[in-house]
């Protein structure tokens, strides 16, 4: 398991938030301001330079007025499609 922010799935859980802030039309400095921090600090998350815990995912999705779950459920979605094409590849080769 990695503790990493460059791990894959942890890059597409930042993903599946960005994404989420996007098709809300909330900008970083908005959902900062949401958040009671600054700019910098959403980037950074967003990039990975600073990992988020499981109660900070919760503040932004709810910042961004999106269920928490919803987020989660995206998140799970598109990494076992992408576990399912990858397992899919593997086997083609074979």
């Amino acid at each position: 398991m990695y503790r990493s922010t460059h791990n894959p799935n942890y890059q597409l859980l930042l993903s599946v938030l960005t994404a989420t802030r996007k098709r809300m039309g909330v900008s970083q400095v908005e959902l900062a301001q949401r958040l009671g921090n600054t700019q910098t600090f959403v980037s950074k998350c967003e990039r990975g330079e600073r990992r988020i815990d499981a109660v900070e995912l919760v503040e932004f999705a709810e910042a961004l007025g999106v269920p928490p779950l919803e987020v989660l459920a995206e998140y799970l979605e598109r990494r076992d499609s992408n576990l399912f094409a990858a397992s899919k590849k593997t086997r083609s080769r074979s």
